[in-house]
C-alpha cells in the first residue's frame, strides 16, 4: 500500500469517526486489512447520506449526489479517476458489480431530498434494501465469500434499527418516515426485522469469517428492534438504543466470537 493511499484511508477513517461513530466502532472491531475496505465504503456512505441534508435547495442536493454518481462511473469505466480522499481508495476496492450497487444506493438517497412519503411498505423496504442492503453487500463481498440473502437480511435489520432511531429527527425535518406510524404497526415492522435477523443467523455457515466482518455494523439491531417490538412508543420518544457500555460490550463479543 502506498503512503498516499494510507493517508486517504486514514482520512476516510477520520470522516467516519466524526460523522458515523457507530460504523467507526464496527470497523475498528474488524481486522486491520478489513478496515482498508470498510473505511472508504463507510466514508462514501456518509458523504452520500448527508448530501441531501446540507442544503434546502433540491437542485443543489441533486448535484451533490450526481457528483458521486459521476465518480462511480469513472471507477466503473476503469480509466482515469478523479483525485479525492474517498474516491481514490474506493477505486482500489470496487469492481463493476459493486459500482452498480453503490450507484443504486445513491439513486435511493434521492428520496431524502424531498418531503414526499414512501408510496407503500414495498417502497420503504426497497429504500432500506438499496441503502443499508447494498452497502453491507458490497462490503461483505469485497472481504470474502458470502451469501447475498444472508447479508441482506442482516443489513435490513440493521438499517431498520437505524431508521427507527432516526424517526424523531426525520419528523423534525418535516419528513414522513413511516408508511404507518401507529404503535402496533411499528411493533410489527420491528418484529419483521428481528425475523430476518434470526433467519440470517440460522445460516451463518454461508459466510466466511472475513466476509462476516462487514456484518458487525449491524451489531445493535437485535437490541434496538427488540425494544421497538416491546415498547414501540420509544421510537417516537427517541429513547431507543443501548448504553455506551452495553454497546461496546456487545460489539466486543460479536467481534471475538464471530457470531453477529
Amino acid at each position: 500500500m502506498t503512503s498516499d493511499l494510507e493517508q486517504d484511508i486514514g482520512a476516510c477513517a477520520g470522516l467516519v469517526q466524526r460523522g458515523d461513530p457507530d460504523r467507526f466502532m464496527a470497523a475498528m472491531a474488524a481486522k486491520p486489512d478489513a478496515r482498508d475496505v470498510l473505511f472508504p465504503l463507510y466514508a462514501f456512505n456518509l458523504e452520500v447520506a448527508r448530501a441531501p441534508w446540507l442544503t434546502q435547495e433540491a437542485m443543489i442536493a441533486e448535484m451533490r449526489l450526481q457528483w458521486w454518481r459521476d465518480a462511480l462511473e469513472e471507477i466503473g469505466q476503469g480509466g482515469n479517476v478523479r483525485r479525492h480522499e474517498v474516491v481514490t481508495p474506493l477505486a482500489a476496492i470496487l469492481d463493476s458489480e459493486a459500482v452498480a450497487q453503490l450507484d443504486a444506493l445513491i439513486v435511493a438517497r434521492q428520496w431524502d431530498i424531498y418531503k414526499d412519503p414512501f408510496e407503500d411498505a414495498a417502497h420503504f423496504a426497497q429504500y432500506l434494501e438499496a441503502t443499508s442492503g447494498n452497502l453491507m453487500w458490497v462490503a461483505a463481498r469485497a472481504l470474502g465469500q458470502a451469501d447475498e440473502g444472508v447479508v441482506r437480511d442482516v443489513a435490513y435489520a440493521g438499517g431498520l434499527a437505524n431508521w427507527l432511531r432516526a424517526i424523531p429527527e426525520l419528523e423534525a425535518q418535516k419528513r414522513v418516515p413511516l408508511v404507518d406510524g401507529r404503535a402496533e404497526a411499528v411493533a410489527l415492522l420491528a418484529e419483521g426485522g428481528l425475523q430476518r435477523l434470526n433467519r440470517a443467523r440460522a445460516q451463518r455457515s454461508k459466510l466466511t469469517k472475513p466476509a462476516g466482518q462487514a456484518l458487525l455494523a449491524g451489531w445493535q439491531a437485535e437490541a434496538i428492534l427488540a425494544q421497538a417490538t416491546k415498547a414501540p412508543e420509544r421510537v417516537a420518544d427517541g429513547t431507543l438504543g443501548q448504553s455506551e457500555f452495553a454497546k461496546k460490550a456487545s460489539l466486543m463479543w460479536c467481534a471475538m466470537s464471530g457470531r453477529w
